[in-house]
């Protein structure tokens, strides 16, 4: 009987085998997401193999978040994008139509699975004493930053600062949408600039993504400051050798910064992986999904994880959102970040 239930069982598994289906799905992600995808994709894909015993392999690509968009309008084949800001799926929406318009309604919290934010990274013992924005452009201040125009966080960085100023000047953002008190918006727009404009001016190495920020800063040891994303300001703290050379600095007012996810519908549709490309992002938002992000330091939108996860962010940060201070990213794009836009103004080399 032993021997029968033995064969059996090795038949079933052959069987099993036999039907089990292979597939390679492209994730095309921004800069600092790698060591949160190496360790997601062989979740994912363990988690695939024993609900529906087939195999799946992740290739990923990773970039700038505009240079990444970029490329998929160009024609890099991905079956998920998983960028550092709307706007880029947007573009890559309008301009090349491979995803549906209302891709952001397919997924909970605007198909943003994770959240965050953008900190200072600072020498140890903060010899510059920078707490806040404004900080940023006293004294000596050098600064490292990565370049709007290609890079998600640059952009976070950016209108979060600015968004600060409007912010301490109004009060309440609010009033930027209420015609009664367009003559202080008006001055508030233009502290505003102002103040990015000298934020700007002490930027003395502008890197084309958040990774080469980071490694300007750490490995070549240029600036007294590193306005990146959270994460990548965690995972300097905690590489081996760094916990003793620099101060995570987190604002008391920030940006909500909100890396959104979407199936490219015409690719899958195409590969025939649509199935599975649903599948692996849906899973970011599972129990598993949300710890593996809080332990590479993303908030995790499950408030149960992040409530266990707490003592590895600061909370105690009041984070405005992009449409309360700019109306969206649509907006934010063409008035900032678009050829002759505000940036350009204001950065001159």
């Amino acid at each position: 009987m032993k021997k029968i239930f033995a064969a059996l069982t090795v038949l079933a598994a052959l069987t099993v085998s036999a039907f089990a289906a292979d597939y390679v799905l492209t994730n095309v992600s921004y800069d600092p997401t790698r060591e949160l995808y190496e360790e997601y994709n062989k979740a994912f894909a363990k988690h695939y193999k024993a609900a529906t015993g087939d195999n799946v392999t992740i290739e990923q690509s990773h970039g700038g978040s505009s240079k990444q968009a970029l490329k998929v309008i160009e024609g890099l084949e991905a079956d998920v994008v998983t960028l550092a800001l709307a706007f880029d799926i947007e573009n890559i929406a309008s301009k090349s139509q491979l995803l549906r318009e209302d891709w952001q309604k397919q997924l909970p919290n605007n198909s943003t699975p994770y959240s965050s934010t953008v900190v200072f990274l600072v020498r140890k013992g903060n010899p510059k004493n920078i707490k806040t924005w404004e900080d940023l452009i006293k004294g000596d201040v050098k600064i490292i930053a990565a370049n709007p125009k290609t890079s998600g966080v640059a952009r976070w960085g950016y209108l979060a600062g600015w968004g600060y100023i409007l912010k301490k000047e109004l009060g309440d953002l609010k009033k930027l949408s209420d015609p009664q008190y367009a003559a202080d918006v008006a001055k508030a727009q233009q502290k505003a600039k102002d103040y990015t404009k000298e934020v700007y001016k002490r930027v003395v190495v502008l890197d084309s993504g958040a990774r080469g920020a980071s490694q300007t800063f750490i490995q070549r040891k240029q600036g007294d400051v590193l306005l990146n994303w959270e994460n990548e300001a965690y995972k300097a703290i905690n590489d081996q050798g760094s916990k003793d050379q620099f101060e995570i600095i987190v604002p008391p007012v920030s940006i909500l910064a909100e890396p959104p996810v979407a199936v490219v519908d015409k690719v899958v549709d195409k590969r025939k992986t649509r199935k599975i490309a649903e599948a692996y992002l849906k899973y970011l938002y599972s129990d598993e999904g949300q710890e593996i992000a809080a332990k590479n330091s993303y908030r995790p939108r499950n408030k149960d994880i992040l409530e266990k996860y707490k003592n590895n962010f600061v909370t105690d940060v009041e984070l405005f959102s992009i449409d309360e201070a700019f109306g969206g990213w649509q907006k934010a794009q063409k008035t900032h970040f678009g050829d002759g836009g505000v940036f350009d103004e204001i950065y001159a080399r």
